[in-house]
């Protein structure tokens, strides 16, 4: 999977998942993109610093991480709804599919080959996983999470 910085006509920046580059390309092509904040569909990516690490440099070089930052956002009434939507839908497909931690890609490759029966299935996947079970063909779906999931 890749993820793109995306922005809107109207300035609204957002990110989107997609298989590929091609992929968001069809997708915009077909009109399936729009901004989440305003609905505009003339959504184009974003300029984005790629993340290079050096392997180079040796730990005593490595210099001390800056403070981490994240984006915010202050929502009116109808990302608020969007909101709850997204956390129902979450809980339900927690509530309504096994638990297979760790374990995620194998048991997808698995009921892929057919060689286990097809269930509901959730857990966790690095991004190299999710990005290689993609390339396989294997669909499968992030669930979306908040910042109160932490707590």
């Amino acid at each position: 999977m890749i993820r793109y910085d995306l922005r809107c006509g109207a300035g609204h920046g957002f990110d989107g998942w997609f298989r590929s580059s091609d992929d968001f390309d069809a997708q915009g092509a077909r009109g399936l993109l729009s901004c989440p904040a305003c609905g505009s569909a003339e959504v184009e990516k974003a300029l984005m610093a790629p993340a290079v690490r050096l392997t180079s440099a040796t730990p005593a070089e490595t210099p001390a991480p800056a403070e981490e930052t994240r984006p915010v956002a202050l929502v009116d009434e109808r990302e608020t709804k969007l909101r709850s939507l997204l956390k129902e839908l979450r809980a339900h497909v927690t509530a309504n599919s096994e638990d297979v931690g760790d374990r995620f890609a194998e048991v997808a490759r698995q009921m892929h080959a057919e060689e286990v029966e097809k269930r509901s299935v959730h857990g966790r996947a690095s991004a190299d996983d999710a990005r290689a079970l993609a390339e396989e063909g294997i669909e499968i779906h992030p669930l979306p999470g908040f910042p109160d999931d932490l707590n």
